[in-house]
């Protein structure tokens, strides 16, 4: 079966994103419930060396919609001069992330197959495949800053579970 450069990401960042917006969402009423200001977790780090939510949320968005911004431009890059959101603007990037990838049409991400990125940090630049950059940076990198953010919100008490991080499952019709 041919894996085409869409079903290689495209899915997956809605399925996560909606699982994002979900998380964040029931982290909210939980924070309102408890009388606790959610915008007291956007600089909150698991560890001391580690980078705050806010950069976790902001990655998310950077390694899905800017991944595919990359692979479109054959440039990508971190993130850098990141706006101080507090919470409800972090919902609201990811809300703008979801709607991106739910405008994003197959034939778009289709005519990227085969072309070059080139990944720039600092003084070192590494050159991928569209697919290998989306497979074997991106898309783990999009995990991983999900992962760190849904561990933060469970740091605080959020009551959140693996179904809230699963999302939307994409089951046989």
């Amino acid at each position: 079966m041919a894996f085409s450069l869409f079903d290689l990401c495209v899915p997956s960042y809605r399925q996560t994103l909606g699982a994002v917006s979900g998380f964040l969402d029931k982290a909210l009423g939980h924070f309102q419930a408890n009388g606790v200001s959610p915008d007291e977790v956007v600089e909150t780090r698991l560890y001391p060396d580690m980078l705050p939510f806010r950069f976790q949320i902001q990655s998310v968005v950077h390694h899905s919609v800017g991944a595919l911004e990359g692979v479109k431009n054959g440039v990508f890059r971190p993130p850098s001069d990141l706006p101080q959101h507090d919470y409800r603007a972090l919902q609201g990037i990811v809300s703008d992330a979801r709607q991106a990838m739910d405008n994003l049409s197959r034939e778009a991400v289709e005519s990227l197959e085969g072309a070059g990125l080139v990944f720039e940090f600092r003084d070192r630049k590494l050159p991928f495949t569209a697919a290998d950059f989306l497979s074997s940076f991106s898309l783990p990198n999009f995990y991983f800053h999900t992962t760190t953010a849904y561990d933060i919100l469970r740091s605080k008490g959020v009551p959140v579970g693996k179904r809230d991080y699963l999302g939307q499952l994409r089951l046989k019709k």
